[in-house]
């Protein structure tokens, strides 16, 4: 039964939360508030988790996708023992704290993922789920359950409203995740007021429908009946989602079950009768009676106790099962092998060439093959993408220990879901698509980069090179939009060889994610006994090879499927006794991260004539070409053709570099 210690305990949290918003005189209240009980009852009850040990392997997980709520979550910290203090709480949506306006991995200790975009969190949560499935199946032995644990997650009215969810959920049924458990924050409000404005469907008949176990707990407060939930819950092999009714802005006299508690601080009157109501004294603010510090206290020693059972259980696995152990730690810290890139294929000079995709899928079923821990899947799209690990099994419902996962057409959970198989640990995941979808994942693709997160995102069909199609799947401002987010490393590569760069380079980024783009149709192989070694592409940008007998007086420059034509356009004006330089840029970000003297190397101040030529729009490549250069590129949609009239229509041939060439030399 409830004590009534638990209940000082709830009041503190929610007391906590709403000071911490009102010292900020910035955030969201309401959340917060209303959901205090039910995240009470998760943390104090169900969630093992180590704050002296914050990365344990074998911790639940607990998602906040409402991470507008965060100071929920960074009270929860608090008291629970982790590295927050009070007045990390008191410096909120300040500069330089640790106490940011949404949550952010990485940043803070003990917050599992980057929220605040809604049903990003969400998504994320499937993918910890899926993780820890297969983690389970790939080390779990008979009397050693090293991996056992659950994701848990608050969701809220706007995560379900959020197209994403309904992507992720249904996946999630699908696959059976019955690890994953879900409270749904229904308090009924959004910022424009009740939800019946625009979210009348009946949730849990629609979750039923995806396959999840479905509960409502009709007060929010009782900690009790949450409580039996979530037991529920754990006992069905169903994902399960638990809407819990609850009041936003709870114990505010004005704002509670309004809006206007969203998005707002209380105010220092409202929230001072909110304490008095509750028999708190209204002048002090951050109070955290002695009772809960110690009710907190103990619960933290006992989830030690969990911990140091744990370790003890990996110490016998270990004596038996030594190699495991050794490469589950391995994986878990995101460390690579010795010597694990193998003997990639190594692609002769070839005037018909291959598909930049097809050598891409060579490339990645040889890592796959030496780096266990890839895996992934394609939106409905493997065999175009060439994203299927040969000979090896799919993911599915009681079975994790597949490595192809068949995500279906949504590109947007399946972001998330490589980005919460990220947060968990573990493993080296990607999604594929063609380019001109980047923009159905976008939100995760940036959200990896705010992260940090080393997922792998693959992008086919990367130009007018798609053909018949026509302009909806011709990729032409992708490439510029991808470039434009920080942190993320964009690579395009020029043929077989330089693909192969392109994946090794991308397995070994572990602060970031990469977009590695492919093409649809053959390019040419180049002879590398002529220019360079394609594992230069790991700077971003190299010398292909200066052709003519003096300095260079041109430079010719591009990337992916247009070096071919800048390489033959530079022979044949070397011909015409034009000194010229040819240079593949693949990589824009790595080209970046050199040394200012490499990058003068490469692109000398002293060459003023330069041409650059890529297929897609010609945003940013000023910074390239200076004044004195000019840009081939195709800043208009395209049209449905066959790919060789459409490079010929749009003047991506090589009389038409030569000819830009010999116009910007007369400059």
């Amino acid at each position: 039964m409830t004590s009534l210690l638990e209940q000082k305990c709830v009041e503190t949290i929610r007391f906590l939360s709403a000071d911490t918003v009102q010292k900020a005189n910035s955030g969201h209240p309401g959340l917060p508030m209303g959901a205090a009980a039910m995240a009470f009852t998760i943390w104090s009850r169900h969630l093992r988790h180590s704050p002296r040990n914050p990365k344990w392997i074998d911790r639940d997980r607990f998602v906040l996708s409402g991470g507008h709520g965060s100071a929920l979550l960074y009270a929860l910290l608090h008291l629970s023992g982790y590295q927050l203090t009070l007045d990390d709480l008191k410096n909120f949506r300040q500069w330089g704290s640790k106490t940011p306006g949404h949550p952010e991995f990485g940043h803070t200790v003990g917050v599992e993922t980057t929220t605040g975009p809604l049903g990003q969190g969400f998504a994320n949560g499937v993918g910890m789920a899926l993780a820890e499935a297969k983690l389970a199946a790939e080390f779990n032995r008979p009397s050693y359950e090293l991996v056992n644990h659950y994701t848990y997650a608050i969701v809220t009215d706007g995560d379900l409203m959020e197209g994403i969810s309904s992507e992720a959920a249904s996946l999630a049924g699908t696959l059976k995740l019955g690890k994953l458990i879900y409270l749904y924050d229904d308090n009924q409000i959004s910022i424009e007021g009740s939800t019946d404005i625009a979210f009348t469907e009946d949730r849990m008949a629609r979750f039923a429908s995806y396959g999840w176990h479905t509960q409502v707990v009709s007060d929010g407060n009782d900690i009790d009946a949450i409580d039996a939930a979530i037991i529920a819950a754990k006992k069905d092999l169903r994902p399960s989602i638990i809407a819990v009714r609850t009041l936003i802005g709870y114990g505010l006299p004005n704002k509670a079950g309004k809006a206007s508690a969203h998005g707002e601080p209380a105010g220092v009157e409202e929230l001072a009768r909110a304490k008095t109501e509750a028999g708190w004294n209204p002048e002090v603010s951050f109070l955290i009676p002695e009772d809960v510090a110690s009710f907190f206290l103990s619960r933290t020693d006992i989830l030690e106790g969990e911990h140091d059972i744990w370790m003890k259980l990996i110490k016998t696995y270990q004596t038996h099962f030594s190699d495991l152990a050794t490469e589950l730690i391995r994986r878990m810290r995101g460390e690579l092998p010795p010597q694990w890139t193998g003997e990639l294929p190594i692609y002769a000079a070839d005037a018909k060439g291959v598909a930049t995709r097809i050598a891409s899928g060579k490339a990645l079923n040889q890592f796959a093959n030496q780096l266990p821990e890839i895996f992934g899947g394609s939106a409905d799209l493997a065999p175009s993408n060439k994203t299927n690990l040969d000979g090896m099994r799919s993911i599915k419902a009681g079975d994790y220990s597949g490595r192809n996962i068949h995500f279906g057409v949504r590109e947007h959970a399946m972001g998330a879901i490589v980005n919460g198989i990220h947060y968990h640990g573990g493993f080296r995941s990607f999604g594929a698509t063609f380019l001109v979808f980047a923009d159905y994942l976008r939100p995760a693709i940036r959200i990896s980069a705010l992260s940090g997160l080393p997922s792998i995102w693959v992008f086919t069909h990367d130009s007018i090179g798609v053909g018949e199609d026509g302009p909806t799947h011709q990729p032409i401002e992708q490439l510029a939009s991808l470039r434009a987010i920080p942190n993320l490393v964009t690579i395009r590569p020029c043929d077989a060889n330089e693909s192969n760069a392109a994946w090794k380079t991308a397995l070994e980024r572990t602060n970031g994610p990469t977009a590695l783009i492919f093409t649809r149709q053959n390019l040419p192989i180049l002879d590398r006994n002529i220019v360079a070694d394609a594992s230069m592409l790991e700077k971003g940008a190299y010398v292909l090879a200066d052709a003519g007998d003096q300095e260079p007086e041109l430079i010719l420059m591009g990337s992916g499927s247009e070096v071919s034509l800048i390489f033959e356009a530079g022979l044949r004006l070397a011909a015409e006794g034009i000194n010229v330089r040819m240079v593949s840029i693949p990589s824009w970000e790595l080209f970046e991260a050199q040394p200012e003297s490499y990058r003068k190397e490469v692109l000398p101040d002293s060459i003023a004539a330069r041409v650059a030529v890529e297929a897609g729009i010609n945003m940013g490549w000023a910074k390239y070409i200076g004044e004195g250069g000019q840009v081939i590129s195709i800043d208009h949609f395209g049209a449905s053709a066959p790919a060789e009239v459409l490079f010929e229509q749009y003047g991506f041939t090589i009389e038409n570099v030569i000819e830009t060439a010999m116009g910007v030399l007369k400059k």
